[in-house]
């Protein structure tokens, strides 16, 4: 008979989690694993940030800008890296204080002693309460090097969690005009279906009157067709802009949330300022510009730190202890001794020869800084070549904004006057199905192009960086 013994239930949990860690086996199966349902319990039970939509009411795009940056998720990440940097910052001017460090021990030592012929049993216990306080005196500039390139990065984190608040607040404003301009096109898409209803209509009682043809009847319903097509078409696109809508709020996109109309938004018709203008202000505005320019800050502070390197460090040492001191020898009886003890010390650190270690390290540490300053002429470059791309595609649409007025007008006028020429029986059909063809055209046009003005003007805002600078409440075209 053969006796197993028993595994402990611990060592089993223990060889499981072990396993569980292991990389798949073969790269043509799927990976399970034991632990794998406790992630997905953890991913079901992750506490969500929820915020409530107030489904009857109209938001502006003010208050879409407020929401998204209290609820969006990325404005959290952000300012807790931000955070994060600060408390960096308190570390790095730690450095400007003395460390103070408290330590107690207790020990107990015996040996065998010898002493002549013979070895005689000592006990010697020690119990001690010791502080030691360091401080460095001065370094020639090592500690304000490196508080001065955390004080860069804090500044670099603060400008981040800007950049932050702009990239949400220009996400938001896009994915807003993109659902107005997909409730236009739904206006326009419903107004062109009336309008093809009504033509089928006129050409479905000529035919009884025997003053159309069939073919004409089919040509008419086929244009009716067409439009409640494209009219599906519009009420997708309009699900679908208002479910990235509030997404960039930082809600679910199965929240309906209800926005004002195109029409009612005054629609500007110039710039005002120049391109030489908006250039500068983005020089000025632009946080990724400003966090670029805290890096060659950052990267002077490393230049600091290591020339000095190249100096010698005083440092300080105070280590006061009290100790109480028990012994005990064969065949004598306890002793004690208690008493305060401890050192100081000076310290001059001064590396003579290193092998040309501290040369390098400067030599790094400003090639550093000449491509911190490059990096910065770059993005200059980049920044003032994306204000007046905005800007000439704000001065196109303006332009297409007075163009389209002028076609939705005489399209109007042009499908009213062959509408009732074709009822008179002056016009033929195709006349009609062609005018209302460029009416629904010009519609679409009409809203496109009011649109494009308030994206465009958008855009330029987002390149000079004037969407954080403004606030939310100047965001209203």
């Amino acid at each position: 008979m053969t006796i197993r013994p028993a595994i402990p239930p611990l060592v089993l949990l223990f060889v499981g989690r072990v396993f569980a860690q292991i990389p798949p086996a073969s790269p043509n199966r799927p990976w399970h694993s034991p632990g794998e349902q406790q992630i997905k319990d953890d991913a079901k039970h992750f506490r969500e940030s929820r915020f409530s939509i107030e489904p009857n009411r109209v938001y502006s795009l003010a208050e879409l800008v407020d929401l998204a940056e209290t609820h969006n998720p990325e404005t959290r990440l952000a300012w807790e890296g931000a955070r994060a940097q600060a408390a960096a910052m308190g570390v790095a001017r730690s450095e400007l204080y003395p460390t103070v460090a408290a330590v107690a021990l207790s020990r107990t030592d015996r040996a065998e002693v010898p002493l002549g012929a013979q070895f005689y049993r000592q006990t010697v216990q020690t119990f001690e309460a010791a502080l030691e306080l360091n401080y460095t005196i001065f370094d020639f500039g090592a500690r304000a090097g490196r508080i001065a390139a955390a004080g860069a990065e804090l500044f670099a984190a603060n400008f981040a969690f800007n950049e932050t608040h702009r990239r949400i607040i220009y996400q938001v404003a896009q994915t807003y005009y993109r659902l107005l301009n997909a409730l236009g096109q739904q206006d326009a898409a419903q107004a062109s279906l009336t309008n093809a209803q009504t033509v089928q209509q006129a050409a479905e009682d000529r035919l009884k009157q025997g003053l159309a043809t069939l073919p004409d009847v089919l040509e008419a319903r086929s244009a009716t067709a067409q439009a409640q097509y494209e009219l599906q078409a519009a009420l997708g696109a309009e699900e679908i802009a208002r479910g990235d809508l509030v997404t960039a709020l930082g809600g679910r996109p199965t929240v309906v949330i209800h926005v004002e109309p195109i029409n009612q938004l005054p629609i500007p018709e110039s710039i005002g300022d120049s391109v030489d203008q908006a250039i500068d202000r983005a020089f000025e505005q632009r946080p990724d510009l400003m966090q670029q320019m805290a890096e060659i800050r950052r990267a002077n502070a490393g230049v600091k730190e290591a020339r000095a390197a190249f100096y010698p460090s005083l440092t300080f040492t105070a280590s006061p202890s009290a100790q109480s001191l028990y012994f005990l020898q064969q065949t004598f009886p306890w002793g004690h001794t208690a008493d305060l003890v401890g050192g100081l010390s000076v310290n001059l650190k001064w590396t003579l020869f290193d092998g040309g270690s501290r040369k390098n390290n400067l030599a790094r540490a400003e090639a550093t800084v000449r491509a911190a300053e490059a990096r910065v002429n770059v993005a200059r470059d980049q920044i003032a070549d994306e204000v007046w791309r905005a800007y000439s595609n704000a001065k196109t649409a303006l332009r297409q904004r007075q163009t389209a007025i002028a076609l939705l007008e005489a399209a109007t006028q042009s499908y009213a006057a062959a509408l009732d020429s074709y009822n008179y029986g002056v016009r033929s059909f195709l006349d009609v199905t062609a005018a209302q063809r460029t009416l629904a055209q010009a519609r679409s046009v009409d809203v496109s192009a009011r649109t494009q003005v308030l994206t465009n003007l958008l855009d330029l805002a987002f390149g000079t960086g004037s969407l954080i600078q403004s606030g939310a409440g100047k965001l209203r075209p």
